[in-house]
């Protein structure tokens, strides 16, 4: 019998982490870092498991074992050269004879192994139970704005020894809103989003405060987990302004790319309801004649600023300007030293403070 342990966070900074499932399973959802050596692929999956229902375990398993036989000295030797001497950890969807497989094999050809108890199946419980009562390591900080004005170059470019930033959008490949999927893929599946919003938190400081942007509960496809929402709702706000002119301009640089254009097209078409047949023809105009400047400028008018915090159920903690991201950064570290005042940027950790923000003012950005 192969030597077991249950799924401990710090296997993922410690071990060699084998996800012996299909390419299928692996590909909807996996633990952060692991390597997929699947035992059987997506098809011999299926014959098994109908194998099993209609004729028992035993005739499944001896199946198996002449689907996979054959297989095994090369799962070996690439699971050795991925380890490179780390401690190996299988797993697989519960614990089972997959994972069970694959950790005895090692274990005669000589690599030390051990089989993660429970599966993948336990990992996710884990997250899963993280974002059902939702407590981050740190207070969050939640910055809103309009439409354009340039929050998430701005949280990537700050000094990351003075807080912490989880780009939410740029985990779950999508800017959010109408046009929040032009010139991105949003392929991946709500548990993977989890997973990776999970491995994030959990590798942050609690030392220092979070820095995320406002966000409605759902960011394309994709929604929040568990009270996370609820959360940012009752954590500090930011309020960031910038002209309408810098945000024209910002946004031409992210979005005026010819390769872009039928995207944006579509997206516009998307909501010609909501701007009405003449405002639609006319912007739809400029997209045509490639005029970016009055396309962006009438978009926010008609739509954007219109749509999106029109009227906020809630007051910011403090207004910053984005017109200049280093002077913004710096109103924005002497908020956090302010209003979190026990040490230099220090210690945070209570995340529910300011007031509560209203589901139908959240953001979604362009």
């Amino acid at each position: 019998m192969p030597d077991t342990i249950p799924f401990q966070e710090s296997f993922l900074d410690t071990h060699c982490l084998v996800d012996v499932r299909t390419p299928l399973e692996f590909e909807e959802d996996h633990i952060p870092g692991a390597v997929n050596v699947p035992l059987l692929t997506n098809d011999e999956r299926v014959e098994i498991g109908t194998l099993y229902k209609q004729t028992g375990p035993h005739e499944a398993r001896i199946r198996g074992l002449e689907l996979t036989a054959a297989r095994f000295p090369a799962m070996v030797a690439e699971i050795a050269a991925t380890a490179a001497g780390r401690p190996i950890l299988v797993y697989c969807w519960r614990g089972g004879l997959r994972s069970k497989t694959v950790t005895s094999i090692l274990d005669l050809t000589g690599f030390r192994a051990t089989q993660m108890t429970g599966g993948y199946k336990a990992y996710r419980n884990r997250v899963v139970a993280f974002f059902e009562d939702f407590r981050p390591p740190a207070p969050l900080v939640v910055l809103h704005g309009m439409t354009g004005i340039g929050k998430t170059p701005f949280i990537l470019g700050l000094d990351l020894s003075r807080c912490s930033v989880i780009d939410l959008e740029g985990l779950a490949c999508h800017r959010g809103s109408a046009f929040g999927g032009v010139g991105l893929t949003q392929d991946l599946s709500q548990k993977r989003f989890e997973s990776l919003l999970w491995d994030a938190f959990r590798r942050l400081s609690p030392r220092l405060p979070i820095i995320v942007e406002g966000e409605s509960r759902r960011i394309g496809r994709i929604s929040l987990p568990g009270n996370m929402y609820e959360v940012m709702q009752e954590s500090a706000k930011v309020w960031c302004e910038a002209s309408l002119e810098t945000r024209v301009e910002r946004l031409i640089a992210e979005y005026g790319k010819p390769e872009y254009r039928e995207g944006m097209a579509e997206a516009l078409l998307r909501i010609k309801k909501r701007l009405g047949g003449d405002t639609f023809a006319e912007i739809a105009g400029y997209l045509v004649r490639w005029e970016l400047e009055p396309f962006m400028a009438e978009l926010m008018r008609n739509y954007y600023d219109k749509v999106y915090y029109k009227e906020r159920a809630w007051r910011e903690d403090v207004v910053i300007s984005l017109e200049d991201f280093a002077a913004a950064e710096q109103e924005l570290v002497a908020f956090l030293d302010r209003r979190f005042p026990l040490l230099p940027c220090g210690t945070r950790h209570s995340s529910h403070e300011g007031e509560g923000l209203g589901e139908e003012a959240a953001e979604i950005p362009f």
